[in-house]
């Protein structure tokens, strides 16, 4: 029988590191955005000033002294006056969110957690808002069929697009199975700069003397799209260069960038894990468009993937037109909500 307990304070949730991604190594969603030290720097600045006020409310669950399962809450009344648990992460900074518990355990941790939480401390909260949960995660169904039995009910709906590439052998197998049209361009665009008679390289940060440099000219390069610009808040400037440091630590940071002429006119921010790649962000120059930096930036990091015989470049959420136009399929982010 599952024992559940809740630690609301942050010297409990940072000693878990270990247990904590050992069980998301074997969890039934595991994504970066739930490695420890990618939500303790979330923590730091609540996803870059996105919440002014939270609590963290994890719930564990063990049995005989193994650790079952995560429910990685925080508690929060800045979106919705009543209050309620949400995923730590929520909402704007996380692609993917979910649970850790292991695929054997998913059933009835979910309806333990249910059955627990009306008799906890938390008692008098009576919904759990759970954004960003991929579309095939076993936690949606998992909690619609306890919510049934234990007197909760559910409402899960369809937030965000959420395309990927699937990759299978070289760029050029990659490039075969794409449109015509599109195959045609990405090959005119690397042509084009090959023949403009002027140097260029694809850099990636690889040093760690060289990280603080990197990061600061990937904020600039993001900072010319105006509405990144904007999202670039200082918190939000200190957010994304505390998840780009720690995800370096844990060797899953692939930062890149575009030069020409010396110049670093393109770039791409992506976590290396699990054999995929997870596009996070990008940034452009303008002034050098007429080399199509953008595409030729995309077009450089799914060969690289290729070569490295990754199965999967994961553009996150977001519906753009170029992710499709380059062969993206869709899948779907959702929302559940649970009220009781």
């Amino acid at each position: 029988m599952i024992t559940y307990q809740i630690i609301n304070t942050l010297p409990e949730f940072d000693v878990l590191a270990g247990s904590w991604n050992a069980l998301l190594d074997v969890s039934a969603s595991h994504v970066p955005f739930l490695r420890h030290e990618y939500l303790m720097a979330w923590w730091q600045t609540l996803g870059g000033g996105e919440w002014s006020h939270a609590e963290i409310q994890i719930i564990l669950g063990t049995e005989d002294g193994r650790l079952i399962g995560i429910a990685p809450f925080f508690l929060s009344d800045d979106r919705q006056a009543d209050g309620r648990l949400w995923f730590m992460g929520s909402i704007e900074v996380s692609d993917y969110l979910d649970l850790l518990v292991r695929p054997e355990d998913v059933n009835r941790f979910c309806e333990g957690l249910l059955e627990y939480l009306p008799i906890s401390s938390l008692k008098s909260i009576g919904k759990l808002d759970l954004y960003n949960l991929l579309e095939d995660s076993p936690t949606i169904k998992a909690f619609t069929e306890a919510a049934m039995r234990t007197g909760w009910q559910t409402q899960d709906t369809i937030l965000q697009h959420s395309p990927y590439i699937p990759l299978q052998g070289d760029f050029e197998m990659y490039l075969a199975a794409i449109d015509k049209k599109q195959r045609h361009e990405i090959r005119r665009k690397l042509r084009r700069l090959d023949m403009a008679g002027i140097s260029y390289q694809w850099y990636t940060t690889i040093k760690e003397e060289n990280l603080p440099g990197d990061i600061d000219t990937f904020l600039e390069l993001m900072s010319f799209d105006q509405k990144k610009a904007v999202f670039l808040t200082p918190l939000m400037r200190t957010h994304m260069q505390n998840v780009m440091r720690c995800a370096f630590q844990a060797d899953c940071l692939l930062l890149t960038f575009l030069e020409i002429e010396g110049k670093k006119v393109a770039g791409s921010l992506s976590f290396d894990y699990l054999d995929r790649l997870w596009l996070y962000n990008s940034g452009i120059n303008p002034a050098y468009s007429d080399y199509s930096p953008g595409w030729i930036m995309l077009a450089e990091l799914i060969r690289w993937a290729c070569e490295h015989h990754y199965r999967e470049l994961d553009f996150m959420r977001g519906d753009e037109e170029y992710k499709y136009r380059f062969g993206a399929q869709d899948r779907f982010v959702k929302r559940l909500l649970l009220s009781r």
